[in-house]
């Protein structure tokens, strides 16, 4: 007999028997497959365990009449006054103890009553404090088991265990189910894959970034086995489409005369016709005009911030992300010698991940290779490089993650543009993509074209773009501690400077000063810091304090900044509560950690420097050639955006940018705006489901094609409403493929097209609404002045 210790708690009912002692030691050495279903609450008795807590709400009993199953379930109801982080968690006295158990999951039965779908991140917390989330969204009026997994399939196994399923190697972030059933699997989001099961501290069922009040019932949690594995539950899962060839939906296309039906039907409603009250450039033409420089501009109208069109419009900025070929390819499994594929060079201005398709050259492709069976097991058709799509292949010299650290890709969304329009001359079907795509966002009533569109539609004058350049090349890079892409840049290295300056002739070279372009990105989602502890929020700070001055460029700024202050070292020491032997020292080197608010108070201005020398000097460099454009900053995500950075952002940016994959503007979270009171805008934001094939629906999860719809419209009017946002920019354009793209390995389904180039019924429906009323709701009180 074995057992879980702390299993027996004031309101749940354990199914096994828990009467006899043993020892955590006993346990692991006697560790076995789980063989039964373990109760740890099911709410029978009436009571409401001390171990339940709320954050932001309330919990309750239900009726039998209400309940999922027997006489009683748990309601959970979060409200969003006061602050958009709420949900329920289980926290035990003493640690759940599961290390005794092999190959098997979380189980719980979950319901939603109200009006709303609801989103749960599920988060489980170890003694060492390593946690996992996972997510998993709760339609209306639908109940239904959902299972994590916590031992075996696509978990580490331990290491007594000899069958493993490769944790994740496979390239995707989050696997397809390993066994068939009626419940739904949670989807893997971010953490420890592997947490310490001899103690599990909590269970949390969060919510966050919401815009209005959620409730949810929950009943029979449990532990419960694994069912056996599918061992080939990944083998041919990609069709020829780049679909799911094992899942079927309503739109899903079956031939190439099904995808040629429902593009002629498609063609024949598409008309190109801006909106009656849009400008040349999209603005207001109904609402009131303002100085006209030729440019895009921005100003304060009557306490809003505003975009100005060239022609002195007012202008609100709505676009979708990456119209574009080179985030659509998705790793194959098959490799080159390495030998014949050309290297990267520091002076390039186009990242790997930026790069088009790049095939691998045609004197590499007698050496193609699988370099990985299970990757290349998941397609069950990919074409030969002679055959009429094989010129849809590409390459990637470089990844961040995924199967392989480099390798062949294929691009099934590139293949069905051809496969939809034909090729009347090489590569025509790329001109008739793009003359489609303009009709599309001129029909939808998008204002811009997103970030990361193809150059190609830089001449497009029918519809405002966005343009982006990475800085990169030979030039130092910091820590924050949390290096999510990659170091972040060294600015007060005079090589930044130069390869800022690259960065910005490149764009120039691209956009030939054109009127249309509304502004320019520098780089994106940088690693700036960490919201939670100073130590995270100041990592940058903290880190660089550690290394030598004599190779670190900041480094010695910042000793510079630092002596100007104190002046004699045992001021500093003072003030710090170190023991530093002299500025010589400090140049060298020194333990960082922080001991005093004097010190916090000294690394919040650090970092607010080093953001005024970042973003000044990349304002600087954009300005030297493009003198007219607006630097739109560098998309700060919201996981990586102290305020010091912000304050930095806002003084030496035309508009301050932000990626915010939420409900939208959340209670109480951006307060922050009315005292930086600078125009703003929003680089990045999505919602997707499940419900088309996909085996991950990303960050914020819609119920269906219907609920993203729903979602799409209160958020953008959440920016809509707000007096210093003036634009949002959706992403992204055409869904992530379900193997996941080459680069990273993200596979959400967040495009307003599918891979096979078809819209989204609900969703342009849902973006047509938002626009038909777009400067109205925005500036229709000018017209009443």
């Amino acid at each position: 007999m074995w057992i879980i210790s702390s299993v027996a708690l004031s309101g749940c009912k354990a199914v096994e028997d828990t009467n006899t002692q043993t020892s955590n030691q006993t346990a692991k050495s006697t560790s076995k497959k789980l063989t039964h279903d373990i109760m740890l609450f099911n709410f029978e008795d009436g009571k409401i365990p001390a171990d339940v807590k709320i954050r932001n709400g309330k919990t309750t009993l239900t009726n039998k009449e209400s309940a999922i199953d027997g006489k009683h379930s748990l309601l959970v109801e979060v409200n969003t006054k006061d602050n958009s982080k709420a949900g329920m968690a289980l926290r035990p006295a003493k640690p759940y103890d599961w290390s005794m158990y092999e190959d098997f999951h979380l189980a719980f039965d979950l319901t939603n009553k109200g009006t709303e779908s609801v989103q749960i991140n599920l988060t489980m917390t170890d003694k060492s404090g390593g946690f996992y989330t996972r997510g998993l969204v709760v339609p209306v009026g639908e109940t239904a088991t959902y299972y994590a997994k916590m031992d075996g399939h696509d978990q580490q196994d331990p290491p007594w265990a000899t069958k493993s399923e490769f944790n994740f190697a496979s390239g995707f972030r989050s696997n397809p189910v390993t066994w068939q059933s009626d419940d739904r699997q949670v989807f893997s989001f971010w953490g420890n894959k592997r947490l310490d099961l001899s103690g599990i501290t909590a269970i949390s069922f969060g919510q966050s970034g919401l815009l209005s009040d959620r409730q949810f019932t929950i009943d029979n949690i449990r532990l419960r086995p694994n069912p056996e594995m599918d061992e080939n539950f990944l083998a041919g899962l990609i069709d020829k489409f780049g679909q799911n060839a094992k899942v079927d939906y309503p739109s899903k296309i079956q031939s190439d005369e099904h995808l040629a039906e429902v593009t002629a039907a498609e063609l024949a409603s598409l008309k190109g016709e801006p909106m009656a009250d849009r400008s040349r450039f999209h603005g207001w033409k109904n609402g009131p005009r303002y100085e006209a420089t030729g440019y895009f501009r921005t100003q304060k109208v009557e306490g809003k911030w505003a975009l100005i069109d060239p022609e002195g419009y007012l202008y609100f900025s709505t676009g979708i992300d990456i119209i574009r070929l080179s985030n659509s390819s998705t790793m194959t499994g098959y490799d080159f010698d390495q030998n014949l594929i050309p290297k990267r060079t520091k002076d390039m201005t186009v990242a790997e991940d930026d790069q088009p398709l790049n095939p691998a050259p045609v004197e590499a492709r007698p050496t193609r290779f699988v370099a990985n069976e299970t990757r290349a097991s998941v397609f069950n058709w990919l074409p030969d490089y002679d055959d009429e799509l094989g010129n849809h292949f590409g390459y990637r010299r470089e990844t961040q993650s995924g199967p392989l650290k480099h390798g062949e890709t294929y691009s099934f969304y590139s293949a069905n543009l051809e496969r939809k329009y034909g090729e009347t001359y090489p590569e025509s079907y790329m001109d008739t993509w793009r003359s489609v795509t303009l009709r599309r966002m001129i029909d939808w009533g998008y204002t811009s074209l997103g970030n990361w569109s193809q150059q190609e539609y830089y001449g497009n004058n029918k519809i405002p773009f966005v343009a982006f350049a990475d800085i990169i090349g030979d030039f130092g890079t910091l820590s924050s501690g949390f290096d999510f892409w990659h170091g972040v840049p060294d600015p007060y290295d005079p090589r930044f400077y130069v390869r800022s300056v690259a960065a910005a002739e490149h764009v120039a070279a691209q956009t030939n000063g054109t009127p249309w372009c509304m502004g320019v990105f520098m780089d994106n989602e940088q690693s700036f810091g960490r919201q939670g502890s100073d130590e995270t929020r100041y990592g940058i700070v903290l880190n660089t304090l550690t290394r030598d001055a004599a190779k670190v460029h900041a480094k010695a700024a910042f000793t510079k900044i630092l002596k100007a202050k104190y002046k004699n070292i045992s001021n500093l020491n003072k003030a710090w509560n170190k023991n530093i032997a002299s500025w010589d020292a400090f140049a060298k080197g020194i333990d960082a950690g922080i001991n005093t608010p004097a010190q916090s108070k000294d690394y919040s201005d650090l970092t607010y420097q080093y953001g005024v020398k970042y973003f000044g000097t990349v304002n600087k460099a954009l300005k030297s050639v493009l003198p007219n454009h607006l630097y739109l900053g560098s998309r700060l995500p919201k996981w990586g955006m102290p305020i010091e950075i912000i304050r930095a952002a806002a003084e030496n940016s035309d508009i301050i940018t932000y990626n915010l994959y939420e409900e939208g503007l959340a209670a109480n979270e951006w307060d922050f705006l009315a005292e930086i009171d600078a125009p703003s805008l929003i680089g990045e934001f999505s919602f997707a489901s499940s419900d088309q094939g996909h085996v991950h629906p990303g960050i914020v999860i819609a119920a269906d094609q219907k609920d993203r719809g729903v979602k799409l419209k209160k958020y953008l009017h959440s920016i809509i409403d707000n007096p210093y946002f003036v634009g949002a920019h959706m992403f992204q354009y055409m869904d992530g493929p379900i193997a996941g793209r080459a680069y990273d390995g993200e596979n959400y389904p967040t495009g307003i097209v599918s891979v096979t180039d078809v819209p989204y019924e609900h969703m342009v429906n849902a973006a047509k609404d938002v626009h038909q009323n777009l400067y109205q709701r925005r500036y229709g009180y000018l017209l009443n002045k």
